[in-house]
Formats: structure tokens, C-alpha cells, sequence
């Protein structure tokens, strides 16, 4: 009995440091990745983030309860393969991807087509990605994708996760307009970027 009692007391004692140890843990965790953290269906504790895409203005903006967090310039889709347009959802997230195109394999690094990062949508075949040619940026250039600049795509996709909406706009409406300003001409434009609400990026 008396032994019993021990052993009971010592199992006590294990549980009590065992949530000392996993409160102190979470008290140590930076809240953003707190607020980025993702259940295991993918849902995510926080309101979605919306990517809203301009193509007539090769703008991009993130925005969050209907606040514009960052604006981006972007290449869109080209005359003969333009980039699809209606609300889509990011489906992955991958660091230095590998381009894989009718046969050909590019590795990671300074000569591949989607850059560093490449956040793919739901409709298959397409993403937003980086780029190895920067000049296109502004133009109606790409294959139907979302270019930006490799700094630029490595800002963004640290601030977006599976399951964030993307809206791609073939015509300007009241809401671009709202985000964007009057209708202008295009050009590589500026970034434009509201750095403290960018989380550190968490990989892939």
C-alpha cells in the first residue's frame, strides 16, 4: 500500500513537470507562428488571407478583413495564354522548387522559370512563382501564371498559407479600383509593403 502511494506520487510529480514543460513551451513560441498554425485538416485558427490580382493593372495585394497588408507588380498571362480569372484557392507551398516542363527538368537556382518559390493554385497547372526574368515584370508576359520578382515572391509567400483565396480580376471593378487607385499605365511599378505584419518565413 505504502509502496503504492509512492508510485502514485511520483506519477504525480512526472504529469505536474510534464505541463510545466509544454506551458512553458508555448509561452516561448512567437505569437505569429502561433497564429499561423494550421490543424491537422489544414483549416487555420485565423481569418483566410485574400491575394487579389489586377491583370488589365499587373498588380497583386494581399489583403486581410479588407485591409491591403502589401502590394506587389506582377507579369500576367500573354495575349495567346492568359492567365485564368475567378477566385481560386492556394493548394501548396514550395521553397526552391524543381521546374518540370514537357520533358525537361531545371533544378533549383538562378536559371529556373518559377524562381525561388512557387505557390501553386487550385486550378492545376497554374501558381504565383518567382522568376528568372525580371524585366517581365509589368507585362503581359508569362504562360498564364503570376510572375514577381524573387525578392518579391519570397516576401509574399511568407505571408500566405494552404488554404488562402486568390481572386484574379480580368477587368478592373469598383474593389480594384478601391485597392489599386484610378486605372494607370502599366509599367514594373513599386512594391509597396507593410513589413510588420510579414510573419518569418517557415519554409516550405
Amino acid at each position: 500500500m505504502q509502496r503504492t502511494q509512492k508510485q502514485q506520487g511520483k506519477a504525480t510529480r512526472r504529469a505536474q513537470r510534464f505541463l510545466l514543460a509544454a506551458l512553458t513551451l508555448v509561452a516561448t513560441v512567437p505569437s505569429r507562428q502561433l497564429a499561423f498554425a494550421q490543424t491537422a485538416n489544414g483549416a487555420s485558427d485565423v481569418a483566410k488571407r485574400v491575394v487579389l490580382i489586377s491583370v488589365p493593372d499587373r498588380k497583386l495585394a494581399v489583403l486581410e478583413d479588407g485591409i491591403v497588408l502589401a502590394q506587389f507588380p506582377v507579369a500576367v498571362g500573354a495575349s495567346d495564354s492568359p492567365s485564368p480569372t475567378g477566385e481560386f484557392q492556394i493548394v501548396n507551398r514550395v521553397s526552391n522548387p524543381t521546374y518540370y516542363h514537357a520533358g525537361s527538368i531545371i533544378p533549383t537556382g538562378k536559371d529556373n522559370p518559377v524562381g525561388t518559390r512557387w505557390l501553386g493554385l487550385s486550378q492545376k497547372g497554374y501558381g504565383i512563382h518567382g522568376t528568372n526574368v525580371p524585366r517581365s515584370i509589368g507585362h503581359a508576359a508569362s504562360h498564364g501564371c503570376i510572375r514577381l520578382r524573387n525578392r518579391d515572391m519570397e516576401r509574399l509567400f511568407g505571408m500566405l498559407r494552404v488554404g488562402d483565396v486568390v481572386e484574379i480580376r480580368g477587368e478592373r471593378d469598383e474593389q480594384i479600383t478601391q485597392v489599386f487607385g484610378p486605372a494607370a499605365g502599366t509599367g514594373d511599378g513599386d512594391t509597396i509593403l507593410a513589413s510588420a505584419q510579414i510573419p518569418a518565413e517557415d519554409g516550405q
